[in-house]
């Protein structure tokens, strides 16, 4: 059943019934004069007003914080949690229930009594990569009759780095199955001894990394690139350049193929470096390759062309073509 309205009140088909009955017994003690069904209207109407004032008691006092959320990728549920407090003196709060466009379900609190609070699990569930803002969570109740849905939206402030969204396993082959290897015998950039190639310095980079003699030859910082130990490794590179001509969707589904290739590449034990504009993000075989969905996560489209380092044998992601691509260099 949806719980999402735009009002504050909604009356339920309960207290529909409840008052067209009022009516009818009013109706009926006017007739009358009938003393005994006059103090019944009565009743029935208090029972009315207390609903109302329990279920606002119940709501007004409810504080929520959204904890930490586990990893979480986009199109896929993410375990985290919230804490409800209960700050009320007079009103313990029932049946309440949290609503959000962010929650994979609404969240049922099934009593929280008054000055106390709670932690439950929830499963959040964002659509879109990036830096998520979570705003705002609806709280409904019907307690204590069930006469009236009441609403109250609740303000809240937590941030997820959402990770781009992995396709199924079933489309990453039929996508990449002219990309993909088990086994490559190109040079790669990685950790190994042996110098792969040379890159300008970039913001973060390690001192321990700089070329001195081309340095001191060229003017400027010269970055050394080594090679990656062992054969199996693989260079992604993904290009940010958006034409103006390209839709949105479709460089976002550039970016999930990439991280699409990069997990299941990562999966079947290779080395991954990620090459952006300006810095390369490695992951080694029994190393998180977190820091390289991050890194996808973050990235934002560019109007204007940018020059990257791609070696002979990578595999590069773009749109610029007009469409979402992926091929060996």
């Amino acid at each position: 059943m949806s719980f999402e309205f735009n009002g504050v009140v909604r009356l339920t088909k309960v207290g529909t019934t409840y008052i067209l009955g009022t009516i009818v017994l009013a109706i009926a003690a006017l007739n009358t004069g009938n003393n005994a069904i006059y103090i019944g209207v009565a009743f029935m109407l208090g029972c009315l007003l207390l609903s109302g004032i329990a279920s606002k008691g119940g709501l007004k006092h409810l504080h929520v914080e959204v904890g930490a959320i586990d990893e979480a990728w986009a199109g896929k549920p993410a375990d985290g949690t919230l804490r409800i407090r209960n700050a009320s003196r007079i009103w313990n709060a029932r049946d309440v229930v949290f609503v959000s466009a962010d929650l994979a379900a609404p969240a049922l609190v099934p009593v929280l009594p008054r000055r106390s609070d709670v932690t439950i699990p929830v499963q959040f569930l964002f659509q879109r990569r990036g830096v998520v803002e979570v705003k705002t969570l609806d709280s409904y109740t019907r307690y204590p009759f069930g006469f009236f849905l009441k609403k109250r939206r609740l303000r809240v402030h937590s941030e997820a780095v959402v990770y781009p969204r992995i396709h199924p396993e079933q489309t990453m082959r039929e996508r990449f199955r002219t990309v993909t290897g088990e086994e490559t015998t190109e040079p790669r950039p990685g950790e190994g001894p042996e110098i792969h190639s040379f890159r300008d310095y970039s913001r973060g980079d390690s001192l321990r990394h700089i070329h001195w003699k081309k340095s001191a030859s060229l003017g400027r910082w010269i970055m050394k690139q080594n090679e990656a130990e062992g054969t199996r490794a693989v260079q992604v590179v993904v290009d940010p350049y958006k034409p103006r001509a390209v839709s949105a969707d479709d460089f976002e589904e550039m970016i999930s193929d990439a991280a699409t290739f990069i997990f299941d590449a990562g999966a079947r034990g290779f080395d991954v470096t990620l090459t952006l504009p300006r810095v390369d993000v490695h992951s080694r075989e029994g190393q998180s390759a977190a820091p390289l969905f991050r890194a996808l996560a973050l990235l934002e489209a560019v109007h204007e062309p940018v020059e990257m380092l791609v070696d002979r044998g990578a595999v590069y992601f773009s749109v610029a073509g007009g469409r979402h691509d992926a091929k060996s260099a």
